[in-house]
This record gives structure tokens, C-alpha cells and sequence, in this order.
């Protein structure tokens, strides 16, 4: 119908409330989400590592088919 008489379609709207939210609760675990993922990136060098065996197995096939 939105073709026909030149109207956008729109999203429904609604009106929610959730019950059982508890807005410090919600605020406290989005926190410590937060801080794990920065404590993962940190600990995890295993992109550098993959990076280093791609660039050495490049290396070695363009030695070995160079010759």
C-alpha cells in the first residue's frame, strides 16, 4: 500500500514495562560486561600470533615456489 499512495511505512509502536527491571542491577552487570571485555582484549595476544604464522607461511611459500 505504500507504493500506491506515496506513504512510508512505519514501525508499530508500543507501549512496554518490563517487570521485574531493576535499573542498578541493570547498570551494575552492563559495567562489569563492560570492564570484562576490556580485561580480554587485553589478555589475549592470539590475533598478533595468528598474524606472525600467516605472514611466515606466506613467506615460505613465496621462497619455496620462487626458486
Amino acid at each position: 500500500m505504500g507504493l500506491l499512495f506515496g506513504r512510508k511505512t512505519q514501525p508499530r509502536k508500543f507501549d512496554y514495562t518490563p517487570r521485574y527491571y531493576d535499573p542498578r542491577k541493570d547498570d551494575s552487570l552492563k559495567r562489569r560486561m563492560r570492564i570484562q571485555s576490556r580485561v580480554r582484549r587485553r589478555r589475549s595476544p592470539i590475533a598478533l600470533y595468528y598474524l606472525a604464522a600467516l605472514l611466515l607461511t606466506a613467506l615460505y611459500i613465496y621462497n619455496a615456489l620462487g626458486r
